[in-house]
Order: structure tokens, then sequence, then C-alpha cells
């Protein structure tokens, strides 16, 4: 498991102590919990349902053409 340092001015600070206290953890794993929940690794579902559901936007129609690929 990694460490890291970070500094924070005395308001974020006490700000962080107070909503770990109040959650009943250590700073450290609201820290943790809080960069957990905005560091997300996929899109929320809310998201990924999005495309699509757009009706107003036309699309041009597909005219082009595919190019063949070079062989590497």
């Amino acid at each position: 498991m990694g460490q890291i340092t970070i500094y924070l001015d005395d308001d974020s600070e006490r700000r962080v102590r107070m909503a770990a206290r109040s959650a009943g953890v250590p700073v450290s794993r609201w820290v943790a919990e809080a960069i957990g929940s905005y560091a997300l690794t996929t899109w929320p579902q809310s998201i990924r349902e999005l495309p699509g559901t757009w009706d107003d936007v036309e699309r041009p129609p597909q005219t082009g053409k595919d190019i063949e690929r070079e062989d590497l």
C-alpha cells in the first residue's frame, strides 16, 4: 500500500478532519474513499446510458468509403 503526503491549508484540513470524524473513520480512510469516489476508472451508469438518447440530433449519412489499410 502506498503512502502520499499532501499539503492542505488550515481551513481544508479542518474540514477534512470534521468530515472524517462525522463519518466515524480515520482521516486517511476518509481521504482514500474521497479519492476513490472522484477518481473513477469507469463511467457512471447514468453516463453510459446517454448515447442515442438525443432524438433531435441529426447525423449526416455515411457517404464516405473506407480505404484499404497497408499491411505492416
